[in-house]
């Protein structure tokens, strides 16, 4: 017995020994990860969500990807109302509408093919209404923790490429559109309105990118032009692995900040349509980003700002970005802006 009782401490002590990388998102079973040392997660909290593997795939690779999440019924409903702002039924305030370069510069096109993106809809009660669906949040939470601000709300309209290969989005991350930290308390969630495939330019993600830094972006150099703030990582790894994700209506994938994503050209002659939220936890605070790689997306955002609303160049990235967030859930604060 007391031999027994040796070996199986020696077990014990060798599962203790061994470093946190030996621990990976390959297992098939919970029953697997019961028999290792548990590993400190950097990235999810423990609510009794996410499965033990799920939090794993998270940790390792920066996204998870959960099958018909929303219901055609709500999907249905999101594309009425899109179409109701396309046609111009109803007026949002702070909703940007936005165009393909292309199709702006050429010609004028009216209804929904003239669309490519709604951004800050979080004042349009139907399309907010995915902000706050019981099935997304209760996924959120597991990254951001119970107290749950929407920071930047969009629905995009990818088009059929138009030769000039503009469709496609370049690589990027988003926290670099983001003046708030830390980024492991933030989470995008991204659900496809219709079928989403290589063909019609699915999101491409470069798996285990956000145990980085945010890297530096700006307009890529592309011979047809890019859309208005489509910024793109400058010096990735473009070796890095990828993985194309493809998705039926209603899938929805969640997703790090630092995660390097984007997508490709639509081939088709369909729209490719896409609603997202990037959440954040309450507890969240704002950071300066003069002086940083940031700096030029802050510069941008002001001078739109001061465009569409009339205002000076006073009103701050952080004020920009603090606007169009909403409470959701738990201590209903905003996130504090820094003095500075």
């Amino acid at each position: 017995k007391m031999s027994r009782a040796a070996d199986r401490l020696k077990v014990v002590l060798n599962h203790l020994d061994r470093s946190n990388g030996a621990v990976r998102a390959s297992f098939t079973s919970a029953q697997n990860v019961s028999y290792h040392h548990p590993q400190v997660l950097q990235y999810t909290f423990d609510t009794g969500v996410l499965t033990p593997e799920q939090r794993l795939a998270y940790e390792e690779n920066g996204f998870i990807l959960i099958r018909k999440l929303v219901s055609d019924q709500d999907i249905d409903r999101f594309s009425k109302e899109f179409e109701r702002i396309c046609k111009r039924e109803v007026k949002v305030p702070g909703l940007v509408v936005m165009r393909d370069v292309t199709i702006a510069k050429s010609e004028y096109v009216e209804g929904e093919k003239a669309v490519t993106k709604l951004q800050d809809y979080q004042e349009d009660l139907e399309l907010f209404r995915y902000c706050t669906l019981p099935q997304i949040l209760k996924y959120v939470e597991c990254f951001t923790g119970p107290n749950i601000m929407a920071m930047h709300t969009m629905l995009i309209n990818k088009p059929p490429d138009t030769g000039k290969k503009t469709s496609r989005h370049p690589m990027h991350q988003d926290l670099h559109y983001f003046p708030f930290r830390p980024a492991d308390r933030i989470v995008c969630s991204w659900t496809a309105m219709e079928k989403v495939h290589r063909g019609n330019g699915c999101l491409v993600v470069l798996p285990g990118s956000h145990h980085g830094t945010l890297l530096e972006h700006d307009y890529p150099e592309w011979e047809g032009g890019v859309n208005k703030m489509y910024h793109g990582v400058r010096n990735y790894d473009p070796n890095h692995p990828r993985v194309h994700l493809e998705m039926e209506k209603g899938d929805t994938v969640f997703f790090h900040p630092l995660l390097i994503h984007g997508s490709g050209m639509n081939q088709t002659d369909g729209f490719r349509k896409a609603i997202s939220c990037h959440y954040a936890s309450s507890d969240c605070y704002y950071i300066d980003v003069k002086g940083t790689t940031q700096e030029n997306i802050s510069n941008e955002v002001k001078e739109l700002a001061a465009k569409k609303y009339g205002v000076d160049d006073t009103v701050t990235f952080q004020v920009c970005s603090q606007i169009r967030g909403k409470a959701i859930r738990g201590k209903c604060i905003l996130l504090l802006i820094l003095e500075y």
